[in-house]
């Protein structure tokens, strides 16, 4: 287990000498100590990461950095059980899900491997008898701040298309989960990735992701995380006229017409929320129902809640782990009290579960109804497995109440009508829109939100565009 910082190619102990724990929240029983980075280590990663820009990588044709990343996904999958195990261990994750993720992210790293060397300029045609052409280049140095919820998958997200386009990277794993980032440290170098193109610094928010955040010689911030933190970097960015992508908050509606399959619905619907104990921010915690199907959809949503098993990450069976902290845990609860004290109804859950490690931060999948639009339990980001559930008469109250939100970066819509699909899809606020399912994430299609929920777009070619600057050259017929 890796647990120095990564810089200039090899593993360092912070300059300050200081660790943090990182414990399972599983159990509670520590994992490891880790260096916490701080302003000088970044300031030394930062430094790492211009002189491989200098290097090597600034001269290597995209084929050949396309081949590393391919090299990178495949030793993701020959490694695949031991990443999986510390991704179960450090984040609280099923360890079936797990796999899917580690699995997920050398998918990603393979999609831009792929895509290295076609992400092509375009020839304009202009008047008389010049040539006009752009050509795409690296950003420079790209600061990437990536959470606890997903941490291998979304720093995948963030450094297949960084990688892809010749950029060099400093990425800031959360202190909650750093462990699989430093393991994907040291498989880089068995892919052949030139030392300082890959930096790891793990620390503290205020501390080093500031430090990231306002370096001079980052030119890129790309940060997943909440919308009041997002807010502070684009602040700090604009200082050094930064580039800055965001994915953020959500509050994402679930939007149930009365013509919808109602045993697929529930099915989709249940785990679109619950899935990684709602720690998710696509989870569709906003359930709106058409009132004519309202009681009999919120009867076999109850049902179909109460049979998951929450447990033990690492216990065959186990569908629902651990919330990743107290302070989460208790957030999470607060919420709950809320939603009682406001007067929706809480129908099942939301309570610690029988027979689990008492170190352990447990949470059942909570369910309320009779919730409206001024509640915080509908307003509120939660992160965490808890659904209120919301009647609407008919599609213009639905479409409103969808887009009541600060929000904007999923939803899903269930109607077996098409001229319906077309309107709602039209009029809806968010980036992702859904049709009878619950899937808001294709590695090939762009990914992001509308409003508070964040800036650019993530996934497919389209990422490509947030981490290359574009120059135009125009030769004239002398």
């Amino acid at each position: 287990m890796q647990t120095k910082l990564w810089i200039g190619g090899r593993f360092v102990a912070a300059l300050s000498g200081k660790t943090f724990p990182v414990v399972n929240p599983a159990d509670g029983k520590l994992l490891a100590r880790v260096s916490e980075g701080g302003s000088g280590d970044i300031d030394a990663a930062v430094g790492a990461a211009v002189k491989a820009a200098r290097g090597p990588w600034s001269t290597m044709h995209a084929r050949e950095r396309g081949a590393i990343l391919l090299r990178i996904a495949g030793l993701i999958r020959k490694n695949l059980e031991a990443l999986a195990l510390l991704e179960c261990r450090n984040a609280g994750k099923p360890l079936g899900d797990a796999r899917e993720e580690m699995a997920l992210a050398a998918d990603t790293f393979e999609y831009y491997g792929g895509a290295a060397n076609k992400h092509f300029g375009e020839t304009i045609p202009v008047a008389g008898d010049g040539l006009d052409f752009t050509v795409r280049g690296p950003v420079g140095v790209c600061g990437l701040i990536v959470p606890w919820n997903f941490p291998l998958v979304i720093a995948a997200w963030k450094l297949g298309p960084a990688l892809a386009c010749g950029n060099t990277v400093v990425l800031k794993p959360s202190p909650e989960t750093p462990l699989t980032a430093l393991a994907l440290a040291r498989l880089s170098v068995e892919a052949g990735l030139p030392e300082g193109v890959l930096n790891v610094v793990p620390g503290p928010g205020p501390g080093c992701g500031s430090a990231l955040v306002n370096h001079p010689l980052v030119r890129k911030i790309s940060f997943t995380g909440s919308t009041a933190t997002g807010t502070s970097i684009m602040r700090a960015a604009a200082d050094g006229i930064k580039r800055v992508s965001l994915e953020l908050g959500g509050k994402s509606p679930n939007i149930v017409f009365e013509d919808a399959d109602l045993e697929l619905c529930i099915e989709k619907s249940v785990w679109s929320v619950f899935y990684n104990a709602g720690q998710d921010c696509c989870a569709r915690s906003r359930i709106l129902v058409h009132r004519k199907i309202h009681d009999a959809f919120v009867e076999a949503l109850v049902k179909r809640t109460k049979k998951f098993v929450v447990g033990h990450p690492e216990k065959k069976g186990t569908q629902i782990g651990p919330i990743i902290s107290a302070r989460q845990y208790d957030k999470i609860a607060a919420y709950i009290a809320s939603g009682k004290a406001e007067g929706a109804k809480l129908l099942c859950g939301g309570v610690r579960p029988k027979g689990v490690p008492p170190k352990g931060h447990y949470l059942t999948p909570a369910v309320f109804s009779g919730a409206d639009d001024n509640m915080s339990i509908v307003r509120d980001e939660i992160f965490g497995p808890v659904v209120a559930v919301i009647p609407f008469k008919d599609e213009a109250e639905a479409i409103r109440l969808a887009n009541d939100s600060a929000y904007g970066l999923s939803a899903s819509l269930w109607t077996r009508d098409v001229g319906r699909v077309l309107r709602v899809t039209r009029a809806v606020q968010c980036g992702v829109v859904s049709v009878n399912t619950s899937s808001s994430v294709h590695l090939e299609a762009p990914f992001g939100g509308f409003k508070g929920s964040g800036l650019g777009r993530e996934l497919g070619m389209k990422a490509l565009d947030l981490y290359s600057e574009v120059k135009n050259v125009f030769i004239s017929n002398l």
